[in-house]
């Protein structure tokens, strides 16, 4: 039966469905519960994120090493008058008998499976909340190896395609998954990395940062953890039709011919057919390469989707890849600002972009990304390192020139939000986002020296 021909079964014959949460010892933890709350800051945790279903015995021994009780959640039927007097005379083990989901696990392997979000345009399940787990600059150096492999990764695709070599589809998981895990421990600091741009390396490393901020991107939306893997998979593969393309056109430093349009825009059928040629197919990358040039209001190509025809991946990748586009230097366009990116995204919100997947990467990215280079209006200027969901116009910064544009004696760690004083007493506001080299202030240098902070002498 069904679950919703079974809860209407229910209202016919009186029976109720009730949401409850219960605390019990976690000695009692069964495989199949739903934990949502821990005797214990989640954050003090090894737990990445809050609130998940209990699937095997390992989720079980960490629980049972790191609390002593926890609060539980599940549907309860309720055929009786007061439930709270059936409650007093049950334990918690034959409690948790009548929630609804697997018990043991078996059952969890034998349940059909939710459909992951490639293939669907919305997401109704709960929204998974993940923890940073590590400061952004104990990630960086880890961050910045995963960010090298993976771009050299990147790099290799395009030529070796070009020479008729088959794409490695293992190696491009392995790379997918090292950013991952990174992004899962902190995002911050490899979207810092994407902020490093090179215009002679740029269709190689927009492949990367696409799969990198469509990953993090994942992970603001709340995704599975496989499900953010697939999305990064997908982002790295999006415009792998583009190997098709002669390398003379990609580079054009003017305005394109129709003809040369149409040539381009058949990246989009090309990247469908060679990731459909693979051994395994990828669907969630076919569906990435096939449709993140479609539009909601149908004038998108190479089909001329509307809103509900388009997958959901697609919707995300849409809008990354315009945004690193948009940031970066090509051959016929010069780098804007990150604010600039998000107002045309906003602009183009219910019309070419889903307007809920919009307003959410704008949450994401914030008006200051991390690897922003920003002017105080008192004059200092400092690299952003980190965000404040709470308020996107105070970031974390580190203060690398003074109010007269000089190296300080040190670098300083603020937070914004916490509203630090300047030199004259006055809190720091940010007016303004320069680009990179701006007053001999070069990311890269900062990133080949792991973004150090606690320099006595200031020397980059």
């Amino acid at each position: 039966m069904r679950p919703y021909d079974e809860l209407q079964t229910a209202r016919l014959i009186g029976m109720r469905y009730e949401t409850v949460e219960l605390e019990i010892d976690v000695s009692e933890l069964r495989v199949g519960m739903h934990v949502v709350r821990l005797d214990r800051p989640w954050e003090d945790t090894d737990f990445l994120i809050q609130g998940f279903v209990v699937q095997r015995q390992e989720d079980i021994d960490a629980l049972q090493s790191q609390c002593r009780r926890v609060v539980i959640e599940g549907k309860v039927k309720n055929t009786e008058p007061d439930i709270s007097q059936r409650k007093s005379r049950t334990s918690a083990k034959s409690r948790f008998s009548m929630f609804h989901g697997p018990t043991s696990e078996q059952e969890i392997s034998n349940r059909p499976q939710e459909p992951i979000a490639e293939t669907g345009n919305s997401r109704s399940r709960q929204r998974i909340t993940y923890i940073n787990k590590v400061s952004v600059d104990r990630e960086i150096r880890k961050a910045s190896g995963h960010y090298a492999e993976a771009k050299s990764f990147a790099d290799s695709i395009m030529s070796g395609l070009r020479v008729g070599r088959t794409l490695d589809l293992n190696k491009a998981r392995e790379v997918v998954d090292n950013c991952v895990d990174s992004i899962l421990r902190n995002e911050d600091a490899l979207l810092l990395l994407t902020k490093l741009k090179n215009k002679d390396k740029y269709t190689a490393e927009h492949s990367l940062n696409v799969s990198i901020l469509s990953a993090a991107f994942g992970k603001k939306l709340g995704l599975l953890e496989e499900e953010i893997r697939s999305l990064g998979l997908a982002g790295l593969l999006h415009d792998i039709g583009k190997a098709k393309v002669p390398v003379d056109l990609l580079q054009k430093p003017g305005p394109l011919t129709p003809e040369e349009h149409g040539i381009m825009q058949n990246h989009a059928n090309w990247g469908r057919d060679m990731l459909m040629a693979l051994p395994r197919v990828v669907h969630a990358a076919v569906d990435v390469a096939y449709n993140h040039h479609e539009r909601l209001d149908g004038r998108g190509y190479p089909r001329g989707l509307v809103d509900s025809q388009i997958p959901y991946f697609a919707k995300i990748v849409a809008i990354v890849d315009t945004y690193d586009a948009i940031t970066s230097n090509r051959a016929y366009d010069r780098a804007r600002s990150s604010r600039e990116a998000l107002e045309i995204i906003h602009r183009f919100r219910g019309i070419q972009f889903d307007p809920e997947l919009a307003r959410e990467f704008v949450l994401l990215i914030g008006i200051y990304p991390p690897g922003a280079i920003v002017e105080m209006k008192s004059g200092e200027v400092a690299i952003v390192i980190g965000s404040n969901p709470k308020n996107r116009r105070k970031p974390k910064v580190v203060l690398v020139r003074d109010e007269n544009k000089q190296r300080p004696a040190k670098y300083r760690l603020l937070d914004l939000q916490t509203e630090p004083l300047n030199s004259v007493g006055e809190p720091f506001e940010i007016i303004k986002e320069v680009p990179d080299g701006t007053y001999g202030i070069v990311l890269q240098r900062f990133i080949d020296n792991g973004l150090t902070l606690e320099l006595n002498d200031a020397s980059v």
